[in-house]
């Protein structure tokens, strides 16, 4: 008589655990070793789930340990960005070397090492782990960071600097398609906006207005200065230093005449132009164009650069700017920034943190520099309201008008280039100038 089901099962079960057939015949032996290859299976399964497990909880029990940015105070994690006890090795790649304090230096009065210290050296690679750890930092955090900066004096990298360079190259290429031109923008073409689904045809008239080529004679350029408007220019005096430059970059038409060319100079090779400045205090070329022409005479022979195609609002001002100077014969010429080139450009910043819904002014020619010039020195770039002795300063040099709220990410933007400065891509000026 035969046993019944449940039974036999459990005897098929336990002949098969004994690693037999226990008689069961060839079927049922085969049957017995896929369960013993399945039993095996879930065997390992488990066992990677609980090593996973308790890697997830090691993972854990560290970050607990190190604690996130925002439950840490400020001013310790802004110090430990040069501040490292001398048993931790890490590895040197920042530039940098102790300042020598001149009579008039503004290094808070530290005195100069006899060596170079350790946190000079390993300074870049604390900037940039510091700098990852949380997305937002208050402004006393920067300026704790920049007062370490300051203490280490600047060297030029030409490895670092062509390897940015050539990742700019790649992506947006200013020596070919930072202007538009003939030779990038066929007639009978249509040229895309780079903010806008829409297009614009490229007609015999329009085909005139434009180079034939990028327009700047004589490139790569020695020494480039890039001349943002902050505040932190008045009495900087670093005017004579920006004119000894061979070529200057400025921003949306500033002031540079009068006493204020002692800190900001008045040679002038490219200025930028924002079209609703000249729709705000020209009233967009509809009365007398003779006051914007006179305006403008300051910046000798220079290019106005406009981003005419990147909304449509700003095409109709940009072409009355270029047919205004044509009409009244000035010396300055306009040009027009390739959409192309400025939606490759806010890309590329894009994956590096820099999210916002226009890049500056400062940042696309700063960009542009970098690709144009051997050596570039930035001078007045500083969204902070204060220095770093805490005096309160505009937020440009000749007025403290803001920007509009969440238009550009101005601290962010700034970390890159400090983080530039710290590779020695770049320099950044950040107090004043030796006399001349």
């Amino acid at each position: 008589m035969s046993p019944p089901p449940l039974k036999a099962r459990a005897r098929r079960r336990r002949c098969c655990a004994g690693g037999g057939g226990c008689g069961l015949g060839r079927a049922r032996a085969a049957g017995c070793g896929r369960r013993r290859r399945l039993l095996r299976m879930r065997a390992a399964v488990a066992l990677l789930t609980v090593l996973a497990s308790l890697l997830l909880c090691l993972y854990l029990l560290w970050l607990t340990a190190d604690g996130p940015l925002s439950s840490r105070d400020w001013r310790g994690e802004a110090r430990k960005a040069v501040n490292f006890t001398p048993g931790v090795p890490r590895k040197l790649g920042f530039p940098l070397e102790p300042a020598a304090l001149a009579t008039n230096s503004t290094n808070l009065g530290i005195k100069k090492p006899l060596h170079l210290p350790p946190e000079c050296k390993s300074l870049q690679d604390t900037l940039l782990s510091s700098f990852m750890k949380k997305k937002r930092y208050s402004e006393d955090y920067y300026l704790e960071i920049i007062t370490n900066v300051q203490n280490c004096r600047w060297q030029r990298q030409p490895e670092e600097y062509k390897k940015f360079r050539s990742k700019l190259v790649s992506c947006c290429d200013a020596t070919h398609n930072l202007v538009i031109s003939q030779n990038n923008t066929p007639l009978g073409s249509n040229i895309s906006y780079e903010a806008e689904r829409a297009s614009f045809p490229i007609e015999k008239g329009i085909f005139r207005m434009l180079p034939v080529s990028q327009p700047f004679v004589g490139r790569p350029f020695n020494q480039c200065a890039v001349v943002g408007n902050g505040g932190i220019l008045r009495d900087s005096i670093c005017g004579a230093e920006i004119d000894k430059s061979d070529f200057v970059f400025r921003c949306n038409l500033p002031p540079i005449t009068g006493n204020i060319s002692r800190d900001v100079g008045n040679k002038t090779n490219l200025v930028t132009v924002n079209p609703s400045i000249i729709g705000r205090k020209y009233g967009e070329l509809n009365g007398n164009k003779s006051a914007f022409v006179n305006s403008i005479a300051t910046y000798g022979e220079a290019f106005l650069i406009l981003p005419a195609f990147s909304f449509r609002r700003n095409t109709d001002i940009s072409l009355d700017v270029y047919h205004t100077l044509h009409g009244f014969k000035a010396k300055q010429k306009a040009i027009f920034f390739h959409p192309k080139y400025l939606k490759s450009l806010a890309q590329f910043w894009r994956t590096k943190g820099v999210h916002a819904f226009r890049l500056s002014s400062g940042l696309m020619i700063t960009s542009a520099a970098i690709e144009l010039c051997e050596n570039v020195k930035l001078y007045g770039f500083w969204p902070f309201s204060k220095t770093t002795n805490d005096t309160p300063i505009n937020h440009h040099y000749y007025d403290n008008e803001l920007p509009k709220p969440g238009f550009h990410a101005m601290p962010i933007e700034y970390r890159e280039i400090l983080q530039l400065h710290g590779k020695g891509v770049l320099k950044l000026q950040f107090s004043k100038c030796e006399a001349a």
